[in-house]
């Protein structure tokens, strides 16, 4: 094999733990079952006080699943990166001229 595959599977394999790790680290069962579409604030992310609402998406997004959504992101970027470089590479060994 060549460095490039056995990099290839170091890197993969790596990511793969990390966002592995993330789900399994990540406390899922905090609102299961009282969660409906009305428990969550849409109206507004700031309480009189100036502090971030607890109830509100943006505090569950960015506070409470931020970690696991930056390593999707990350993951995302790397198979966008690796997309293309597959395609310039094929676009390099292409005979059909």
């Amino acid at each position: 094999m060549s460095k490039k595959i056995v990099m290839g599977v170091c890197v993969s394999a790596l990511l793969l733990t990390v966002l592995a790790a993330s789900v399994l680290i990540t406390d899922w069962d905090e609102h299961a079952v009282s969660d409906s579409p009305e428990s969550i604030d849409f109206t507004g992310s700031v309480d009189e006080n100036g502090d971030i609402n607890q109830n509100s998406l943006n505090y569950a997004l960015f506070e409470k699943y931020g970690p696991l959504l930056l390593i999707l992101a990350v993951l995302m970027f790397g198979a966008m990166i690796g997309g293309v470089c597959i395609a310039r590479e094929e676009a390099e060994h292409d005979d059909s001229d």
